[in-house]
């Protein structure tokens, strides 16, 4: 959530404040919080009493959901949020690892394949141990607007978008199935594309109408914990990891107990297998910068 990454900075700047002034105990704190601000007072309160006791229930449970982050403004990309995000992320992955926490990281801050590779790389856990939402919403809304578009429930619809959690996302339409039909015969390359660039662009449009996205997600990790905790060995596009690129992505993946227990083989075609490597390219450049800031 959004108000645990800004107590963390809270709790950072009264230590700093009471270092510089040779301050030995705090015995209590004041925040404001404005009537425009997005931190909700009753989830920052909460937040913040856990933040401050030594000691926690982490150790003993079996998933931790990290939703904290800045949110994203109208006109920034998941991109331009990276180093407020990466900042954020190694405070709270350093506390929670103090716990003696040894379950599963799922996340949902974006860019959110970033996020998870460096949750990753913080934690030092093993790669299926880290989940990421990936495209597991991108994929629900390009399933609905398939549906929508030939009449045909979208549980009926298999198509899938992979890769980055954002601009170079892309969907598989060369293995796209309605029903047991090849898309083909349902969709002209305009419509396709018209789709596709809808469920890109979706994100946007809600940001820009009123601020955040919220219920999307929500359920989406909701699905990916009920996967794990019921081991139900799902079939979800989230953001797992790939060891020859040392990225995460949005892939269809196995999910059960053992969390993200294996990425599924994909057929590409030779378009395809270009934005993968696009986008794996965008990835890879990104988490570049940041380890170099």
């Amino acid at each position: 959530m959004h108000e645990l990454g800004v107590v963390f900075h809270c709790i950072k700047e009264v230590n700093k404040i009471a270092e510089e002034n040779g301050v030995k105990k705090i015995n209590s704190v004041t925040v404001e919080i404005g009537e425009v601000s997005t931190v909700l007072p009753y989830l920052f309160e909460d937040c913040w009493n856990w933040a401050v006791k030594k000691e926690t229930v982490l150790k003993d449970a079996k998933i931790i959901v990290i939703a904290a982050g800045a949110n994203q403004n109208p006109g920034e990309t998941r991109m331009d949020l990276i180093y407020k995000n990466a900042k954020i992320f190694k405070e709270i992955i350093n506390s929670v690892m103090k716990s003696g926490f040894d379950g599963y990281f799922l996340i949902a801050t974006n860019p959110l394949d970033i996020m998870t590779y460096l949750t990753f790389k913080y934690s030092g856990f093993a790669p299926n141990k880290v989940i990421g939402t990936g495209t597991s919403l991108d994929t629900a809304r390009l399933r609905f607007l398939i549906s929508e578009k030939v009449g045909v429930n979208p549980k009926d619809i298999n198509a899938y978008v992979i890769g980055e959690h954002g601009d170079s996302e892309f969907t598989l339409w060369s293995s796209a199935l309605v029903g047991s039909e090849k898309i083909d015969k349902y969709l002209t390359e305009e419509e396709k594309e018209s789709i596709e660039n809808d469920v890109k662009n979706a994100a946007y449009e809600i940001i820009n109408k009123k601020g955040a996205t919220y219920y999307g997600v929500a359920m989406c990790l909701t699905r990916i914990t009920n996967a794990i905790l019921n081991n139900e060995n799902s079939i979800i596009t989230v953001s797992s990891y790939d060891k020859e690129n040392d990225v995460f992505f949005g892939v269809p993946t196995i999910v059960n107990k053992d969390g993200a227990s294996k990425k599924m083989y994909i057929e590409l075609d030779r378009k395809e297998t270009q934005k993968l490597i696009n986008s794996i390219f965008a990835l890879k450049k990104a988490i570049k910068k940041v380890e170099n800031s």
